[in-house]
């Protein structure tokens, strides 16, 4: 009685825990919190000073005694303190605003596909610390793809492509689970870095991953467009040690990202390869879906559909389709079932 009573009063959670955003799903209000992955500490006192964009801001330009923590390493928990006190934060900023006592809730929460079971267990040991009364583990690319809305309970194949911070993840899904899939350490974060590297080598220019982040988004492109868009980027000149200033093209941005984007690519193709044929011609009728902050990416949709030669379609708003997809998979028990993976504790 009293379980089924918890049920209809708990705001039940919905969690996209990435390497570079933490999103929040509840049920009948949809993504209730869309932060960064970061937070900043006191080291004098141990205090947790800013969660999510605030402390993002506060990135390069702390003092010694603050620092600035990205407690997830390729979407797994690399710092289980900092991740229980982060999801803490977010979980009592709920109940917060509800203005009411509620049950601890019952949490879906999404992981990479090449989760090991030590970090299984550290993610349902932090969702349980920070307030959570029931865990269940769902694969991020099948959170994903009910998000999107793809058919994953027929007897057809369903690819989605997963290109998020820190990783990036490719599946062929039928029948509620992951046929055929490969993951890679390539993501957003890599194509950060690869401006990083392209700026030293290039132009003797030092620049933050957020400043290269800036870059990717304004000018950004994986297909060489008629009008190429130049923007001004500043930092420190290797030479001198003096700020300076350049001009750079998105074609030059093409250059620093391309290598990655071809390893992107190269691991859709093993993916089809490894693919049972039937799943294949689905797959080829239907397309790719394409989902993750990397599908934001100019013209990615195309780089990829002109080497693989099938179809692929970025799906609307495909920054939270993840969270959507845990959010209505806590609404539907039957799905839930099917889908989720065995607790560590089992």
């Amino acid at each position: 009685m009293f379980k089924g009573l918890f049920r209809k009063l708990s705001k039940d959670i919905g969690i996209d825990l990435g390497s570079s955003n933490t999103r929040f799903f509840i049920k009948d209000k949809g993504v209730v919190i869309n932060e960064s992955s970061v937070v900043a500490i006191n080291n004098k006192t141990g205090q947790i000073l800013e969660v999510g964009r605030e402390a993002l801001k506060m990135q390069g330009k702390t003092p010694p005694f603050i620092k600035i923590s990205q407690p997830l390493v390729d979407g797994v928990i690399s710092d289980f303190e900092v991740t229980e006190k982060m999801l803490k934060y977010f979980i009592d900023k709920i109940h917060r605003e509800n203005f009411m006592i509620t049950p601890r809730p019952r949490v879906v929460i999404g992981i990479p596909l090449d989760v090991t079971e030590v970090e299984k267990k550290a993610v349902e040991d932090a969702v349980i610390s920070a307030g959570g009364r029931d865990v269940f583990l769902v694969e991020n690319v099948i959170a994903g793809a009910v998000g999107a809305r793809m058919p994953i309970q027929d007897a057809s194949g369903n690819m989605i492509i997963d290109i998020g911070g820190g990783v990036t993840e490719i599946a062929v899904i039928s029948l509620s689970g992951v046929v055929a899939w490969k993951s890679l350490k390539i993501a957003g974060d890599e194509l950060n870095l690869d401006i990083v590297s392209y700026m030293r080598d290039e132009f003797n220019l030092l620049i933050g991953e957020r400043v290269a982040e800036s870059i990717k988004i304004k000018i950004g492109s994986f297909k060489e467009i008629s009008e190429t868009p130049q923007i001004r980027v500043r930092g420190r000149d290797l030479l001198s040690g003096l700020p300076k200033e350049v001009l750079i093209s998105s074609l030059q941005v093409l250059s620093a990202i391309d290598r990655s984007i071809k390893s992107i690519i190269e691991a859709v193709k093993s993916t089809l390869e490894i693919t049972p044929p039937e799943l294949v011609a689905d797959i080829y009728h239907r397309g790719i879906i394409l989902i993750g902050g990397g599908a934001l990416l100019k013209n990615i949709d195309k780089a990829i559909a002109s080497v693989v030669k099938i179809p692929v379609r970025i799906i609307d708003d495909p920054l939270t389709c993840v969270v959507r997809g845990t959010g209505m998979i806590l609404e539907d028990e039957n799905l839930l079932k099917e889908v989720v993976v065995p607790s560590t504790t089992e």
